[in-house]
């Protein structure tokens, strides 16, 4: 490691110690259902599309947020982000937003666009809609094949044509081109005119698309971006899949530590282009960080981000297992258990102790990995910088 980076990494290294203290509650997750519209093979959730789990009633979230969180914050400071299973499957998806709003928080949502049409979209850009991340993870029969449903993939491109339309993204890029792609993607190249790099709109919505990329699609990155880049997307996240949850019963969709660096050098050499492609925020690579995503390595959960789970559990992000919750909001204050509880996320010396960390001279750096990695028992799942080393799977 180089004098430059090593100084970089120890000032990240500060600074992390410093919001750790702090611990501000910058975004809050909310797990509203668990019901979802696909099936998704790599999905670590336990998403169904049956209601054996109800949806958590809204009144007890935004009970929470004006007795526990709302007293403690700058609203404004604050995204909640409503996550699933698909969060459009619930109807009263406007009036939760509407509600979030009229308190001063911005929110936003992860999904998959299927049950997205313009009608619903205008509704809940009037209901405050401030952030929106949708999954695409191929193109047409790749998607639908990962999403199980046949109709995956169209509902994603219209999601993206849509906040394309009313969103906030920049960029620029070359359409070529190929003859890979499916009719239905060959048409929107041909018909589809470029969407221009807006500058900010009074709307305020940013967005971005998220790909989870596996063995299927390693060797199509070049086409999803010309497709994607050819519907108006300008900013491009990618993310590997981690044995998690169903992706644990479909070893297909893990990628080697080859293929995992493949990814990586994509992304390196399309930022040198001026493209707007990042790796997603887990997992602390020495070789490439400040090269593939806006910001160092750091796991922000129970730091900056908490969540509510479906069943009330107090967590940091949703996939965190759960040894790790730290409360319960139907019998806990939840803002009791910010300030107070969260010790494993911000006291991480415990992992230290543990292989692989505990012969690791970068620990100080990567402090164990995200939090989503750690096992019941403690063990780490995967370790980025091992499996790019070739010596963790």
């Amino acid at each position: 490691m180089n004098i430059r980076k090593r100084i970089i990494f120890e000032l990240e290294r500060l600074r992390r110690k410093n919001l750790q203290q702090l611990h501000p509650l910058q975004q809050l997750f909310w797990e509203s259902t668990l019901r979802c519209n696909v099936h998704c093979l790599h999905c670590g959730s336990d998403c169904s599309s049956s209601e054996i789990t109800p949806d958590m009633p809204a009144e007890d979230f935004l009970r929470v947020i004006d007795q526990s969180v709302t007293p403690h914050v700058d609203p404004h400071k604050v995204l909640i982000i409503i996550s699933g299973g698909e969060p459009l499957m619930r109807k009263d998806l406007a009036e939760v937003g509407a509600a979030l709003k009229q308190r001063g928080y911005p929110w936003g949502m992860v999904t998959n666009g299927l049950a997205l049409t313009e009608k619903r979209f205008k509704e809940l850009m009037a209901a405050g809609l401030r952030s929106i991340a949708i999954s695409f993870d191929g193109l047409e029969l790749d998607h639908n094949w990962l999403r199980q449903h046949p109709l995956a993939f169209e509902g994603a491109t219209r999601a993206i044509k849509l906040a394309a339309q009313y969103g906030v993204q920049r960029g620029s890029t070359v359409v070529q081109h190929s003859s890979k792609l499916s009719n239905t993607e060959r048409e929107a190249l041909n018909n589809i005119e470029l969407a221009p790099a807006p500058a900010e709109q009074p709307n305020g919505l940013v967005w971005d698309v998220v790909t989870c990329v596996n063995q299927h699609t390693i060797n199509q990155l070049d086409e999803m971006q010309q497709y994607l880049w050819s519907i108006g997307v300008r900013n491009w996240r990618l993310i590997t899949i981690d044995p998690m949850g169903r992706a644990a019963e479909n070893p297909e969709l893990i990628l080697t530590p080859e293929q995992h660096r493949q990814v990586l050098d994509y992304i390196r050499e399309k930022r040198k282009q001026g493209l707007h492609i990042s790796y997603s925020c887990e997992g602390f690579m020495p070789e490439y960080e400040m090269e593939i995503r806006d910001h160092l390595f750091h796991c922000a959960a129970g730091i900056s981000i908490a969540s509510i789970l479906i069943d009330g559990s107090i967590s940091a992000c949703t996939s965190v297992r759960g040894k790790y919750y730290q409360g319960n909001i139907y019998k806990d204050d939840f803002w009791e258990v910010w300030e107070n509880g969260f010790e494993p996320y911000r006291n991480r010396k415990w992992m230290k102790k543990l292989e692989p960390c505990n012969n690791c001279k970068l620990f100080r750096y990567c402090e164990g990995g995200g939090m989503h990695l750690r096992q019941e028992n403690g063990a780490l799942m995967l370790c980025h910088h091992n499996k790019l080393m070739g010596s963790n799977g």
